[in-house]
């Protein structure tokens, strides 16, 4: 089976089995977390959400992504290079089963 799941305003193509990577969730590593804003479910279309549709998941890490390295040109000048300071915060799902 596979869904698409709306996450932190955001949608992810999933199916059982597959990880994905969302934006930071308030759950602690084993938690296992539901999703129930289910738009598409294999060739079911939801108007906009799925009714009696859930996306069941174990959370595996939480983490910071690496920070951002940007290069900028400046005529005449040595320090082309910065890294930005933001570091994304994400939180690694293991999708276990979709109910539908």
């Amino acid at each position: 089976m596979n869904a698409v799941v709306k996450v932190g305003g955001k949608q992810y193509y999933v199916s059982e089995g597959s990880e994905i990577y969302v934006e930071k969730l308030e759950a602690e590593v084993g938690d296992i977390v539901n999703f129930d804003q289910v738009l598409m479910l294999d060739n079911k279309v939801g108007s906009p959400y799925l009714t009696n549709v859930t996306v069941s998941g174990v959370v595996q890490k939480n983490g910071k992504q690496k920070k951002i390295r940007v290069f900028k040109y400046k005529n005449k000048s040595r320090s082309n290079r910065k890294t930005q300071g933001h570091r994304q915060p994400y939180t690694q799902i293991k999708i276990t089963k979709i109910n539908g």
